[in-house]
């Protein structure tokens, strides 16, 4: 019976230790939305993918344009022009793939650039969760935009603005200023019966003559 009774005391005390550990988040989409930095990533990462999607596709355009000359001319054409023409789009096809893989694939240029522009804002938003997570004593600082489902977060435990603040940026609404963005929350909230004025009219309408 001792030994059942030191074993629940040990047990409940192993948890009373866990529930002590200090938990905070922050919300990584938030951080990097408020560093300038990643914003011009961002807008230049997009304008290199639109010109090059727009390359690949003149590619394929070309090779649908090819094709259906094929086929209307193919009546007309002998075995071996038949051949040259097939063999042209197959080449075409192929050329098409490789500089769609080149731009687009795994490792490939857009990753490369990314990784370029991108990471090194990500490693100091990193760094910077590090250098609060140790000073803070915080044993767990989950990411609110990740796949990890958070059914609640207290607006207290956001360490997001406290993030930014260390990378030397101008923080929103979150961390010091709960009161103030639960607020801005609830205007932005639509309402279940729609838009209502903020003024009550007391007065009874008048009934038409």
């Amino acid at each position: 019976m001792k030994k059942i009774v030191l074993a629940i005391t040990v047990v409940i005390a192993t948890s009373v230790v866990s529930v002590a550990q200090k938990i905070a988040y922050i919300d990584s989409e938030y951080i990097l939305s408020n560093i300038p930095e990643y914003k011009a990533a961002q807008s230049e990462l997009d304008k290199t993918s639109t010109g090059w999607q727009k390359e690949v596709e003149a590619k394929y355009a070309e090779i649908d344009k090819m094709y259906k000359a094929y086929q209307a001319e193919q009546i007309l054409l002998t075995d071996d022009m038949k051949k040259k023409r097939e063999s042209d789009i197959v080449a075409k096809e192929k050329d098409a793939k490789d500089l769609q893989k080149q731009r687009f694939g795994v490792d490939g240029e857009l990753f490369k650039k990314r990784q370029e522009l991108v990471k090194p804002i990500q490693d100091k938003v990193y760094n910077a969760v590090k250098t609060i997570s140790e000073k803070g004593g915080y044993s767990i600082m989950f990411d609110k935009a990740s796949d990890l489902t958070m059914l609640y977060t207290s607006p207290k435990l956001d360490k997001s603005d406290d993030v930014l603040n260390l990378l030397g940026y101008k923080g929103g609404n979150k961390g010091k200023n709960i009161d103030k963005y639960e607020k801005e929350k609830a205007l932005e909230a639509p309402s279940k019966d729609g838009p209502q004025n903020n003024k009550t009219n007391t007065s009874e309408p008048q009934k038409p003559r």
